[in-house]
C-alpha cells in the first residue's frame, strides 16, 4: 500500500471469506434481518409521531432511539451484504474513514441516549408529580443534543487518530467493517498511543454511561422498596425491564469487544460479538422495547381503526 497517495488506497475485507460455502446463506439471513429491522424502526417512528397518546418524554426518546438504530445498522449492513456476493470486497481509504466515523458517532451517541432514557425512567418513578416539569420538551431535546455532541467528539478524535497513522503494508482488514482495532492493526508504525487513547475513550464512554444508568436504577429500586408499588409506579417500572435488556446487550457486547486485553483478541469471536451490536441488537430492540408495549399496541390499533374509518 502506497502511503503517499491515499486517494488510491484500498482496504480489502476478509469478512466471512473463511466460510465460502455459507456466503449465500449469510447474505439471505442478513438481508432478512436488515429488512425487518429497518421496517420495524420506520414503522415505530411513524407510530410515535402520529399517535397523540405517545407524545410523552419516554416515546420522544424512543422515537430518536429508533432513528439512531436505523442509521446505525445502515452504516454497516449494506456494504457487508454487497461484499458477501462480491469477489472484490474492497473499500477506499476515505470510504473506510467515513464508515468508521459514522459507526463511532452512532455507537457513542447510543451509549448516552440509553443513559438519558434511564434518567427519564428515574424521574417517572422517583418524582412522578414533578415528572412533566423535569422532563419538559426542552430538557429532553437538550439530553438528546448532548448525546449527539458526545458522539460527535468521540468520532472525530478516534477517527482522526486512527487514519493519521501511516499505512504502507498489508491492506486486508480481518473484519466485515472498518472498526478501530482491525484497522489499527494494519498500521506500519507503533500504535501504543492510539491503543491507550482508544481504551480511555471506551472506558469513559461505556463505563461512564453505564454508571449513570446504574445510579438511575439504584434510585428506582430504592424508591420501590421504600414506597412499594403504586399503580403509577408499577406502570412506569414495566418499561424498565425492556430498557435493562437493551442496555445489557449493548454495553455487554461493547465491553467484551473493547475492554479486553489485546492479547485476548480472537478474530472469529470479535466478528461474532460485533454482529451482536451492529446487526442483531437493532433487530431485537424494537420488539423488546416497543412492540410488546401495551400503549404502542393500543396506538397501532387506533391508527388502523381510523384508517379503516377513513376509507370510502
Amino acid at each position: 500500500m502506497d502511503k503517499g497517495n491515499r486517494t488510491t488506497m484500498e482496504f480489502i475485507f476478509i469478512g466471512f471469506s473463511n466460510v465460502p460455502e455459507l456466503q449465500y446463506f449469510l447474505f439471505a439471513s442478513f438481508l432478512c434481518i436488515y429488512s425487518i429491522s429497518v421496517a420495524a424502526h420506520m414503522f415505530l417512528i411513524v407510530v410515535y409521531n402520529l399517535s397523540s397518546s405517545l407524545h410523552t418524554p419516554m416515546y420522544f426518546f424512543l422515537s430518536n432511539f429508533s432513528f439512531l438504530e436505523e442509521c446505525y445498522i445502515s452504516t454497516i449492513t449494506p456494504n457487508m451484504l454487497k461484499n458477501l456476493l462480491s469477489n472484490h470486497k474492497t473499500i477506499t481509504f476515505y470510504g473506510c474513514a467515513v464508515q468508521m466515523y459514522c459507526f463511532l458517532l452512532l455507537g457513542s451517541t447510543e451509549c448516552y441516549l440509553l443513559a438519558a432514557m434511564a434518567y427519564d425512567r428515574y424521574n417517572a418513578i422517583c418524582h412522578p408529580l414533578l415528572y412533566n416539569v423535569i422532563m419538559s420538551r426542552n430538557a429532553c431535546v437538550k439530553l438528546i443534543v448532548c448525546s449527539w455532541l458526545i458522539g460527535l467528539i468521540v468520532a472525530i478524535i478516534q477517527t482522526s487518530l486512527t487514519f493519521s497513522l501511516p499505512f504502507c503494508g498489508p491492506n486486508k482488514i480481518n473484519h466485515f467493517y472498518c472498526d478501530v482495532p482491525p484497522v489499527m492493526a494494519l498500521a506500519c508504525s507503533d500504535t501504543k498511543f492510539n491503543e491507550i487513547v482508544t481504551f480511555i475513550i471506551v472506558l469513559l464512554l461505556v463505563v461512564g454511561a453505564f454508571l449513570l444508568t446504574i445510579v438511575s436504577y439504584t434510585r428506582i429500586i430504592w424508591t420501590i422498596i421504600k414506597y412499594h408499588f403504586t399503580a403509577g409506579i408499577k406502570k412506569a417500572f414495566s418499561t424498565c425491564t425492556s430498557h435493562l435488556i437493551v442496555v445489557t446487550i449493548f454495553y455487554g457486547s461493547a465491553s467484551l469487544m473493547y475492554l479486553r486485553p489485546k492479547s485476548t483478541y480472537g478474530t472469529d469471536m470479535d466478528k461474532f460479538i460485533s454482529l451482536m451490536y451492529t446487526v442483531i441488537a437493532p433487530l431485537l430492540n424494537p420488539f423488546i422495547y416497543s412492540l410488546r408495549n401495551s400503549d404502542v399496541k393500543y396506538a397501532v390499533r387506533k391508527m388502523m381503526y381510523n384508517t379503516k374509518i377513513g376509507q370510502p
